[in-house]
């Protein structure tokens, strides 16, 4: 329920904090006075759009705020859904900067208005004459017979199954696509993975062929560069170990001096030996380099054929050849198993239609049970409010198709009066009767299930006298099990709330402000007779008026 509101710089309201209790609240006001701005700051919390002409001080930031307790609503399933922190009182919050740019928050979260629709369903019904379009909705009307019917439970079993029948069917379109694709990539897949197969791509190392095919490709220039380093190292007049064994015996006569002069002659030392074994590998490796023309054009030709494989599948090494040789061979193996996949599902698919079918049906059968149950208290309120001839039929067809709430598809016939034939009741029930339905459907619903807190926003708008008091009297029984508010002009209503509230404007310095303000008893008797008679409140309304709310 709404515990809270709060508004700051909104339309003609520049601040205002106001506590709403449980049970059945009224909120009157002339007209103009700004009942539509309580209206629209709650629209916004309920994840409408924003205007930036809704800021009373263009310069200032707009926020509305609501408090609500959400305990009773059992909704910890639904903020893990949304990704929210479940908070026992949950608060809303929306802003408007002076720029334009709007903001919304759950428990200090921003979230998207999607979100914010979707959770504020749960919080927040506002309930006007012209918005009654939820009763030509099939949905809703199913909704209102699964409510009388007790089919939650039902409904649950039957949703989580169609859940997986989806899923299912899903998976065999999934299949069926890839058998149609398998079918007509197999002879190409086949061809391809069997020539990678048939290069035995894991005993490859590329790195190795390259620098073998490098050593054999240049054997001739590779044995005279050899041979005329070995010359020149080697050589007994010229060679680089003879100079370098000459500049040795040189420092060795003057390494007892210094230091210095023995490091140096350590490090020719070193440097004598190191060339010495450079010369001996170079030596060794000139051995080894002999021309292998068959050896030559093996490695060519198997070099050659990567080449190709690699250009050909868009590659470069010899790993994402082989990657791509499993993803081929695993298609193969799918296309030899996905016949067996396709028949298995199509086996499972069977079985969960046989078992939304079941459930289908007792679903139906327990919504044509609960038919003349909600015909007889629809009628019974509808009689009250000054309807004593109107008259339901509700046309239910059970069907082949698999719904979200079940197989059926369902007519709500109305008829008016007496004599009158049945028709659609989007088609035939004017405005009024509309709202006055409406108001029985939620009436019986309260009774039924934990309903949000509803807003009737001037509802009895064409009606008076006896049957203003009995659609108090309706509010106010709901009011017992839900928190409502009604917004109204009729005095027989307003002494029904268990609290009322008054909306009024007040101009100061060429500013017009709306406030809204929680009205005394006796408060309470003067808006009531005002109500009644007009500004000129006589002694006769104000008796009236004490007689109403002493009712």
């Amino acid at each position: 329920m709404l515990t809270s509101l709060t508004i700051k710089n909104f339309a003609l309201i520049e601040s205002l904090n106001i506590d709403f209790s449980e049970g059945f609240s009224i909120i009157t006001g002339e007209t103009g006075a700004g009942k539509s701005i309580l209206l629209g700051a709650l629209g916004l919390l309920q994840g409408k759009r924003a205007d930036l002409l809704s800021l009373k001080d263009k310069e200032e930031k707009c926020i509305i705020e609501g408090y609500f307790s959400v305990e009773p609503y059992k909704l910890h399933e639904l903020f893990e859904q949304l990704e929210l922190d479940y908070e026992g009182m949950t608060i809303i919050r929306r802003e408007i900067s002076p720029s334009g740019k709007s903001r919304a928050f759950v428990n200090d979260t921003p979230v998207n208005l999607g979100t914010l629709q979707e959770l504020s369903g749960y919080l927040i019904d506002i309930h006007s004459q012209h918005q009654t379009h939820e009763l030509s909705d099939e949905t809703y009307q199913i909704q209102i017979l699964d409510a009388v019917a007790g089919n939650f439970k039902l409904l649950d079993k039957y949703q989580s199954n169609l859940k997986i029948y989806k899923g299912l069917q899903s998976s065999l379109k999934q299949l069926l696509k890839q058998q149609a694709d398998l079918i007509k990539e197999h002879d190409y897949n086949t061809f391809l993975l069997e020539e990678l197969e048939a290069a035995n791509l894991a005993h490859i190392n590329q790195e190795e062929l390259e620098e073998e095919y490098e050593k054999l490709n240049n054997v001739e220039f590779v044995r005279e560069n050899f041979g005329q380093s070995i010359s020149h190292l080697t050589d007994d007049q010229v060679g680089i170990i003879s100079g370098l064994k000459d500049v040795r015996n040189l420092l060795q006569k003057t390494a007892s001096f210094s230091r210095d002069f023995e490091e140096l002659y350590n490090r020719v030392s070193s440097v004598e030996i190191e060339v010495a074994d450079i010369a001996s590998e170079i030596e060794s490796q000139l051995e080894n380099v002999l021309a292998d023309p068959e050896q030559l054009n093996l490695i060519n030709e198997r070099l050659q054929l990567l080449y190709s494989l690699q250009k050909k599948h868009q590659v470069n090494t010899v790993a994402e050849l082989l990657e791509i040789e499993k993803e081929l061979s695993d298609k193969a193996f799918l296309a030899t198993g996905i016949d067996d996949k396709i028949v298995e599902t199509e086996k499972s698919i069977l079985k969960y239609e046989s078992v939304l079918n079941d459930l289908g049906s007792q679903l139906s059968t327990a919504r044509l049970k609960a038919v003349p149950v909600l015909q007889k208290q629809i009628l019974e309120i509808l009689n009250l409010v000054g309807m004593p001839n109107a008259n339901f039929k509700f046309d239910i067809k059970e069907t082949s198709h698999y719904y979200h709430n079940g197989k059926d598809e369902i007519q709500l016939l109305f008829s008016a009066n007496k004599g009158m034939d049945f028709g659609l009741l989007k088609k035939v029930a004017s405005g009024g009767e509309l709202s006055r339905i409406m108001l029985a459907i939620k009436a019986i619903l309260a009774s039924y299930s934990n309903l949000p807190t509803i807003i009737f926003d001037e509802i009895d708008t064409g009606v008076s006298g006896e049957v203003a008091d009995k659609m108090g009297e309706i509010m106010k029984r709901m009011g017992n099990s839900m928190q409502v508010l009604a917004i109204t002009h009729l005095p027989q209503i307003a002494a029904k709330g268990k609290q009322h509230f008054k909306v009024f404007k007040t101009s100061n310095n060429d500013t017009t402000t709306s406030q809204l303000v929680l009205l005394n008893y006796e408060e309470r008797v003067k808006e009531i007779a005002q109500m009644l008679s007009g500004k000129d409140i006589t002694e006769s309304a104000l008796n009236h008026a004490v007689e109403l709310l002493n009712k």
